[in-house]
């Protein structure tokens, strides 16, 4: 685990150490539910579970806010969508031009 240097007043170290004591944790126990803590407070996930029910979260947010579209459809639209012989019926018969077949 790679580790940072962070430098406390005589104060405040004194009364982590106090803290530590009392409630039996290391410092590195008392850091990591602090910084746990603040992470949780600016919503940023801590690992990829949070992570990915954070995703679905905002996911049903986003759907929810959404208007819903209604879909329209024309009587025309539905011939064409089943293929109810629709494209034949506007077939030209290609041939020659006196109008025979």
């Amino acid at each position: 685990m790679p580790g940072k240097r962070i430098q406390f007043d005589d104060d405040t170290l004194s009364k982590l150490n106090e803290l530590g004591r009392r409630r039996m944790a290391t410092f590195q126990e008392l850091a990591d539910e602090a910084f746990a803590d603040l992470m949780k407070k600016h919503h940023v996930p801590l690992d990829l579970r949070d992570a990915l029910k954070k995703s679905v979260r905002e996911e049903k947010q986003a759907e929810s806010a959404r208007p819903q579209k209604r879909e329209v459809v024309r009587s025309g639209a539905k011939r064409a969508a089943r293929g109810s012989g629709h494209a034949r019926s506007h077939k030209r018969s290609v041939g020659r031009s006196d109008g025979r077949a």
